[in-house]
């Protein structure tokens, strides 16, 4: 999500939509911090509450960033509108000096800031130097109008969706404490760069082998891949990447004179060839996605029987698909359920709906504390754990089923059987929600 604003010093956000049945509103460790800071400030748990569901309705207007201070106009359900205000303390020129020298030190910081993320030492080694990036009990001052003295619903509905804006970007934090974002990255690109000519320092030792201090030989100063990756920013840009082609080759026909050998099935072999091809296709498609951010097209080290379904998921011709699903040991209403969960979610998909896993103690209380909180007291639908790592709304042909990597998968009772009926997802409210869509369909 990316804000307009008037400069580099002021960030206009759009108002977020509404998020009905979401158990919280951020997901990194950064936004949690923001709303702790919030949650331990407040002295009326009430007004806390009522401003979670404010901003769960969708009753927060656009957001402005600047410096020292975030605003909105929130509206109450009967629609009257308060400007609010939370305020921040913005750190001072000495204090940016200490927090800039600590980023341009560390490579790490550097990339991780470019790749929106907050990176934990910066914040560790920032507060050892006396400076505090996330906001602390009693740092987020409000101002409403509505003229309440603490944190009203107003001011707490605007924390909690400003939690999100952080989400996506850490930079509207460092925007509260005073910098924009280019006025930070040509900050940091002038420390790299003065840092880069500077000459080395020279400690009049060097090994048997001409290698000096510096890690070059012959006495050349050298840079470390750290300082080189860290500094990457400043280089200019790649030239762009060449354009993938529309779709895969055309796999070469079979249909020969020459009687194939025995037990080659040219036929197939066509089919593997296509296939093959288009695997190909989607990895140079993914080879060329712009700045990685495309998901993965291929996945890597499947099990024959991972791949069979695969194979059927790309809807061949029947007598393919009879084979692929003899080949694996399924029948074919197995084979169907599998292309079902693989086009949800490939190799993750098919293993919830094909193995059971138990969750060891500890797992299984997270997931039953996800449980209690993905709704409020008064929504919350009845669960039954159906062994493992299952749980069934009672009274209703709906499932939710836990992964090993914590996402929650919507399942569908159909035709006495379970079936997948969308994508995981990290909120089971969510998940559960997505089942009942599908089975109102």
């Amino acid at each position: 999500m990316s804000g307009y604003g008037h400069g580099d010093d002021q960030r206009t956000f759009a108002a977020l939509p509404p998020t009905p049945g979401s158990t919280g509103f951020t997901r990194t460790w950064w936004g949690r911090e923001w709303l702790r800071a919030l949650e331990d400030t407040a002295l009326d748990g009430q007004q806390l509450k009522a401003g979670r569901r404010h901003a769960r309705a969708g009753a927060v207007g656009a957001v402005s960033v600047r410096p020292g201070r975030i605003t909105a106009v929130v509206k109450d359900r009967d629609g009257t509108a308060h400007r609010s205000d939370v305020l921040v303390r913005e750190l001072s020129e000495e204090e940016w000096e200490r927090l800039l020298g600590l980023a341009v030190d560390s490579a790490g910081h550097i990339a991780a800031l470019l790749d929106r993320e907050m990176p934990p030492h910066l914040v560790e080694d920032a507060a050892a130097a006396g400076l505090d990036l996330l906001p602390g009990i009693g740092d987020l001052d409000p101002e409403c109008g509505c003229e309440a003295w603490d944190h009203c619903p107003h001011t707490a509905a605007l924390c909690y969706q400003v939690a999100r804006l952080l989400d996506e970007d850490p930079f509207v934090l460092l925007l509260m404490r005073g910098r924009g974002e280019r006025t930070l990255l040509n900050q940091l690109q002038e420390r790299s760069a003065a840092r880069a000519v500077a000459p080395p320092a020279r400690d009049g030792g060097g090994g048997a082998d001409g290698v000096g201090a510096s890690g070059s030989a012959g006495g050349m100063p050298g840079v470390s891949a750290e300082e080189a990756y860290a500094s990457a920013f400043l280089l200019p840009p790649l030239p762009a990447p060449p354009v993938a082609p529309a779709g895969p080759g055309r796999a070469p026909s079979l249909d020969t004179d020459t009687e194939p050998e025995p037990g080659v099935d040219p036929a197939a072999l066509e089919f593997l060839a296509a296939d093959a091809a288009d695997r190909a296709h989607r990895l140079l498609v993914e080879a060329l996605g712009s700045d990685g951010d495309v998901p993965r097209l291929v996945e890597a080290g499947l099990t024959g029987a991972q791949d069979a379904v695969r194979l059927a998921a790309g809807s061949p011709a029947p007598w393919i698909a009879a084979r692929l699903a003899a080949g694996s040991g399924r029948s074919r209403a197995e084979m169907d359920l599998a292309t079902r969960a693989w086009r949800f979610g490939g190799t993750a998909a098919l293993a919830v709906l094909e193995e059971e896993w138990t969750p060891d103690a500890e797992a299984l209380a997270r997931a039953g504390v996800r449980l209690a909180e993905a709704w409020e007291d008064d929504e919350r639908p009845v669960l039954r754990r159906s062994g493992g790592a299952r749980w069934t709304a009672v009274g209703a042909e709906t499932q939710l089923r836990l992964g090993e990597d914590g996402r929650w998968w919507p399942y569908l009772k159909a035709g006495g059987r379970w079936a997948p009926a969308g994508p995981a997802d990290r909120d089971p409210a969510a998940a559960l929600a997505t089942a009942f869509a599908a089975g109102a369909v």
